[in-house]
């Protein structure tokens, strides 16, 4: 029997809708996508940003086609085949194109040895500071619980946007953690609706931080029509998606 993760909107709609469709034609690099993944949007956004030529290919990882377990055997979104050679995780992903396109600009890493291994660290903090309480806050039933797992999201925000040195985390220059991060807070609006979020309760700066992340033509243009993201995320918030996140979240293990 079918799970009910699998029954979601099968291409990607809006902004995202146009990007796919310029990026039809066939190229060296195939990137394996689901539109309402945030995983995916954060190496899509790594594309468009680098203007890396892509091939986008719309799967549904729910269902395991033999063909993407061939590409990827964890049957996770995102992956790519690059040459005939298959990779995956979002953001071994990111690296993989800072490395393979060096003529590619801009850079999401910095050329400095101490400041790309800088932004890793506040990769890793995005990775295991903000993402899990965001997925605990959601998944979460008992008031309490929610509470004290929004407590944790505020306290990785807070931690994060005190060296924001802005308009974007390293200044100017839009890095890696701008793109590990900006799927989050464009759907932070659901724990806003859902769990009594805020901003503004994150800490002064997180506001306007958040608020440049979110309208940055890249991040626009890998986002679909929410009306899609809700029928997803109400899984979520009953606490019924069967997501590897979801189960990952809900076993206490790393994801």
């Amino acid at each position: 029997m079918a799970g009910p993760d699998e029954y979601i909107h099968p291409v990607a709609t809006g902004l995202a809708a146009k990007t796919v469709k310029e990026h039809r034609v066939p190229q060296d690099l195939v990137f394996y996508a689901g539109w309402f993944c945030p995983y995916v949007q954060r190496a899509w956004i790594a594309l468009e940003e680098r203007g890396i030529p892509y091939q986008y290919e719309e799967v549904n990882p729910y269902k395991k086609e033999k063909h993407f377990l061939d590409i990827n055997p964890k049957g996770l979104v995102p992956a790519i085949e690059y040459k005939g050679k298959a990779l995956y995780e979002s953001l071994i992903l990111i690296e993989f194109f800072e490395d393979a396109f060096p003529d590619k600009a801009p850079h999401l890493l910095p050329e400095d040895p101490f400041d790309r291994a800088y932004t890793r660290l506040w990769v890793d903090h995005v990775s295991k500071q903000i993402v899990p309480p965001f997925m605990r806050t959601i998944l979460a039933q008992e008031p309490d619980r929610q509470q004290e797992s929004l407590e944790e999201f505020y306290k990785g925000l807070r931690t994060l946007s005190g060296k924001v040195k802005g308009p974007y985390f390293l200044g100017e220059q839009f890095s890696v953690v701008d793109a590990a991060l900006a799927p989050w807070v464009v759907r932070d609006y659901i724990l806003a609706e859902n769990r009594g979020y805020s901003r503004d309760a994150a800490g002064p700066g997180w506001r306007a931080y958040a608020e440049k992340l979110e309208t940055r033509e890249s991040v626009l243009k890998t986002q679909s029509d929410k009306e899609h993201y809700a029928e997803i995320y109400a899984r979520y918030l009953r606490n019924e998606a069967q997501s590897e996140a979801a189960k990952a979240i809900r076993a206490g293990r790393p994801f």
